[in-house]
């Protein structure tokens, strides 16, 4: 049975799926109102002890697929205007570089001045965590606040703290672009 999150609550994978190996992590929104013109990009930034990523390689995105260490694969599927859209991360837990301390999920609506976009127009976002040798749905959580003026959330994070990896979902919104988070977490 799968946990439901809100805004700021912590999860244990250890505790609730003792010998996780692999999870998969999935970033979903439905658009409204805007057609073809809102492309929505979901990122993972892998971080150090510093909360900066420690090469650009650990940026996982659009241009860059999978992690220097092979832990984080991202599948990127069609944009569906009129049905869920979905984006996937694969994670290997214990193929994650021992110097990543936790791994950021953000989305960004690509040209959102250019359109006059916010997440105003994104409904049922949420993120779900789920263990990929089995499917099944540790935790979920759905995004409620109306963000009338972001254009970038941070869904949630998976972090380590004494040697096992827990998810917190996250839920915060930004003013900024897909560059704000690579500015912030030292990508180029």
């Amino acid at each position: 049975m799968s946990v439901q999150l809100t805004k700021g609550d912590r999860f244990n994978l250890a505790q609730t799926a003792p010998g996780l190996k692999k999870v998969a992590i999935a970033l979903g929104w439905q658009v409204r109102d805007a057609g073809e013109n809102c492309e929505i990009d979901a990122s993972a930034f892998m971080l150090g002890a510093d909360g900066k990523i420690p090469k650009n390689e650990y940026f996982i995105f659009y241009n860059n697929l999978q992690s220097p260490d092979g832990a984080v694969l991202q599948s990127v599927p069609q944009a569906r205007p009129d049905r869920e859209n979905k984006s996937l991360f694969g994670v290997i837990l214990e193929k994650i570089s021992p110097q990543i301390q936790e791994v950021v999920f953000v989305v960004t609506i690509h040209e959102a001045e250019k359109f006059n976009l916010n997440f105003s127009k994104v409904d049922n976002a949420f993120i779900k965590i789920s263990d990929l040798d089995t499917f099944t749905e540790l935790a979920r959580y759905e995004l409620t606040d109306n963000f009338s003026q972001e254009t970038a959330l941070e869904f949630g994070r998976l972090y380590r703290k004494n040697e096992e990896w827990r998810f917190q979902a996250v839920g915060q919104g930004y003013q900024a672009g897909l560059k704000s988070f690579v500015d912030k977490y030292g990508g180029s």
